[in-house]
């Protein structure tokens, strides 16, 4: 079906927190960039949400396709829509964020060049106000 509108209007992204427990402190599962913008730098997995799916359907879809990881119980947290959040363009993103066992693995795919778990007392520089959101993850944790 085909959509003509005569007014701008924003892109609409997800993007996913999930947390474990690593010892003594939590995780924090992130994705290294592979392509711009913000290339190489660490980032929550997420992306842009298709126009047949369901913000549901596409924080599932792109936690797997990122991480590998499938079955999260991801909640709806917050969103995110400071004008010039994204260098691309007017970008609003949903935030879901979820915990998965100790023994989850990530393993990177689609436009992920890595995927990794990090302490929460020792996180990479983050693109795009992927360190507010964490922070705001924290709280509900």
């Amino acid at each position: 079906m085909p959509y003509t509108y005569k007014y701008p209007r924003p892109a609409i992204t997800v993007d996913t927190v999930v947390f474990k427990n690593s010892g003594n402190e939590p995780s924090v599962l992130l994705i290294e960039r592979k392509n711009p913008p913000y290339q190489g730098k660490w980032a929550l997995p997420g992306g842009f949400v298709d126009m047949d799916e369901t913000l549901e359907e596409a924080v599932s879809r792109e936690l797997l396709e990122e991480t590998g990881i499938t079955g999260v119980d991801l909640k709806q947290m917050h969103a995110f829509s400071t004008v010039e959040r994204d260098p691309r363009g007017r970008t609003i993103s949903v935030v879901f964020w979820g915990v998965v066992s100790d023994n989850e693995t990530a393993r990177a795919g689609d436009d992920a060049a890595d995927a990794r778990w990090f302490s929460i007392n020792n996180l990479p520089d983050l693109a795009f106000d992927h360190k507010e959101i964490v922070a705001m993850a924290l709280e509900k944790l």
